[in-house]
C-alpha cells in the first residue's frame, strides 16, 4: 500500500525555535550516546570493544543524565508554578 506524502509548508514557530533552543544540550548529549553505541557495535567486527569505548559510553549516558536533571531544573525548577 503507497502512502502519499504531504508537502510541509508551515514554518518553525519562534515558539518551537525556542524550545528546540532549550532543550539542544540533552539532544547534542543524546546524539554522543548513539555515537558511541554504533562505535560499541562497530568495534564487534574488531575483536569488541575497549575500555576506552567503554568508557566513552559511560561518560555520554552521564552527560545525557545530568542535561536531563539541568533541563528538568529548569523548566520546574522552584520559581515555576506547578
Amino acid at each position: 500500500m503507497r502512502k502519499h506524502l504531504v508537502a510541509v509548508t508551515a514554518e518553525p514557530t519562534a515558539t518551537d525555535l525556542a524550545a528546540i533552543e532549550s532543550e539542544w544540550p540533552l539532544i547534542a548529549a543524546e546524539l554522543d550516546v548513539l555515537d558511541a553505541e554504533i562505535t560499541m557495535l562497530n568495534a564487534e567486527d574488531h575483536g569488541g570493544p575497549t575500555a576506552l569505548d567503554w568508557r566513552r559510553l559511560r561518560r555520554a549516558e552521564a552527560r545525557v543524565t545530568r542535561a536531563a536533571a539541568d533541563l528538568t531544573t529548569r523548566t520546574t525548577g522552584p520559581n515555576r508554578a506547578a
